[in-house]
C-alpha cells in the first residue's frame, strides 16, 4: 500500500492523516529523513511559514525534500505549505523551497476573524463546487509558465499544479470532502497528467 507522509513539525497534521484514511491511503507523520524516505508523497500542511522552513533545516529535511521532488516524487502545500514549496514570497525576502513556479502573497485573503468556508468551483474535481476553508491564506500573485490554475478566487490563483507539485491556499483537511485529496493521490499514478 501506498504510504503517504505529512510533514508533522506544525500545522494540521492530523486532519490530513484523517483525510488521507478517508481517501483509501496510509498517511504517515514525517519528521526525519528516514521518514521521509519510506513515503511516496508528502503534504506540507497550514501553520506559519518561516518556522516550519527553520525547523526543514534544523531536521536536515529541506535539501531531502527539494531531491526526492526533483526525483518525481509528489508533493502538496496547503496554505501555509503553499508558501513553502513556492519560488518566492511578494515584498518579502523569505526562504522558500522553490519547488512550485510561483509567487505568492502571505495572508491576502485577511487575517484570522476574515476566515471564511467560499463554494470554490475547480473544474479538475467536477461538481458540485468545493467548500473551501481560507484561514489567513496566501494567494497566487505570479504564476510560471509550467504552472496550471486550477482555482481562483476573486482574481486569484488558489490552486494550481506544475507537474507532481500541488499548491492550495485552502484548507481541504478541514472538510470532509475528500477530493482534493483524492486528486493528490491521481498524481502518484499520473504526475503529468
Amino acid at each position: 500500500m501506498r504510504q503517504i507522509g505529512v510533514l508533522a513539525l506544525q500545522g494540521d497534521v492530523d486532519e490530513h492523516l484523517a483525510a488521507l484514511t478517508r481517501a483509501g491511503v496510509r498517511g504517515v507523520a514525517v519528521k526525519t529523513q528516514r521518514q521521509l524516505d519510506a513515503v511516496d508523497a508528502l503534504i506540507i500542511p497550514g501553520g506559519e511559514s518561516t518556522t516550519v522552513m527553520k525547523l526543514l533545516r534544523r531536521f536536515s529535511l529541506e535539501q531531502p525534500i527539494k531531491d526526492r521532488v526533483t526525483s518525481g516524487m509528489p508533493i502538496w502545500g496547503t496554505c501555509m505549505g503553499l508558501i513553502v514549496i513556492a519560488r518566492d514570497v511578494a515584498d518579502l525576502d523569505q526562504p522558500c523551497l522553490g519547488l512550485l513556479d510561483v509567487t505568492v502573497r502571505r495572508n491576502a485573503f485577511g487575517r484570522q476573524n476574515e476566515s471564511a468556508t467560499v463554494d470554490l468551483p475547480i473544474a479538475a474535481l467536477g461538481e458540485p463546487v468545493f467548500p473551501a476553508v481560507f484561514i489567513r491564506a496566501p494567494w497566487i500573485e505570479r504564476i510560471g509558465p509550467g504552472v496550471e490554475l486550477l482555482a481562483e478566487r476573486n482574481g486569484h490563483g488558489v490552486m494550481v499544479r506544475q507537474g507532481s507539485v500541488l499548491g492550495t491556499s485552502f484548507h481541504p483537511e478541514l472538510t470532509q470532502d475528500d477530493r482534493v485529496h483524492r486528486y493528490f493521490l491521481h498524481l502518484l499514478e499520473k504526475p503529468g497528467s
